[in-house]
């Protein structure tokens, strides 16, 4: 199919973008890659009758070392992240998240800020994000907030955005201890189970744990009961699998669709958790 007509400008900053989302009044998409939106509106699943280009605005993209945190700007494309010094050193997982997702085209193409918005519940980055606490920051013709991952993330495609605001970027504290496994489509390399796992260890034990899971159900959302399973165990094998036994045994709307059965995936939330979780370990040393 083809697209309904739609009016195309390139904002020149992020001022100019908030202006003219102020000024469509709710009926303009951003973007960036574009790799979630055109084909959402060549199946006229999405028909805005403005976009606006955002992929040129200075300042939005890049990677930097803050403080203890790293911040990474929404227009920055996949393949920087994948392929960035700064997080292969200090929170590899991050990287690794990046380098699985699509192809080389996708990677050098879409956005991190593109993704957490579209929030496709077979996304990479939301499980990402989920594990490492990280905080999202929005801005608005009103002013900038910042919403933390744990609430973000509500529903299918559905999250904390209003139509006036853009992700600016993201902000974390690095974490090493961290891995991200994932069993994916083959053509498309979606997650049909993705799960990033984030320990907090000291004196060889687990102080606390978070752990974000992808491609199961509507949503990415943290495996909660495997992170009370992990607090205060030893950093052991034996730890990581008596806790992941049982993940996502308490997740109700879980996806069933050409790609994997509801059982299957179900099946497939444990043994992934634990691969995360063996990687993060062996970060540990």
């Amino acid at each position: 199919m083809i697209s309904t007509g739609f009016e195309y400008s390139r904002a020149k900053s992020l001022d100019d973008a908030l202006a003219k989302l102020r000024a469509a009044n709710g009926e303009a998409k951003l973007i960036a890659g574009g790799h979630s939106l055109v084909p959402l509106m060549k199946l006229r699943l999405s028909e805005p009758k403005a976009i606006i280009d955002i992929a040129h605005i200075p300042g939005l993209s890049g990677i930097n070392k803050k403080g203890d945190t790293i911040e990474i700007g929404a227009g920055t494309v996949h393949h920087v992240v994948a392929t960035s010094a700064l997080l292969q050193q200090a929170c590899p997982m991050v990287a690794e998240a990046a380098a699985a997702i699509g192809d080389p085209q996708v990677r050098n193409r879409g956005t991190l800020g593109g993704s957490l918005a579209h929030a496709d519940p077979a996304a990479d980055y939301p499980a990402v994000m989920l594990a490492l606490d990280a905080d999202i920051q929005v801005r608005s013709p009103g002013g900038s907030r910042v919403v933390k991952a744990q609430e973000f993330f509500r529903g299918l495609f559905t999250v904390d955005l209003a139509a006036d605001e853009i992700i600016v970027g993201v902000q974390f504290r690095p974490v090493k201890t961290a891995a991200y496994a994932k069993l994916y489509q083959r053509a498309s390399h979606f997650a049909i189970v993705g799960v990033a796992a984030a320990l907090d260890v000291k004196d060889g034990k687990i102080q606390s744990a978070r752990i974000g899971v992808t491609g199961a159900s509507s949503h990415a959302t943290r495996l909660t009961d495997v992170e009370q399973a992990l607090a205060g165990k030893p950093l052991s094998k034996g730890s990581i699998e008596a806790a992941a036994r049982s993940a996502g045994a308490d997740l109700e709307d879980i996806n069933s669709d050409i790609h994997a059965s509801e059982a299957y995936r179900r099946a497939m939330i444990p043994v992934f958790t634990e691969r995360a979780l063996e990687r993060a370990l062996a970060r540990a040393g």
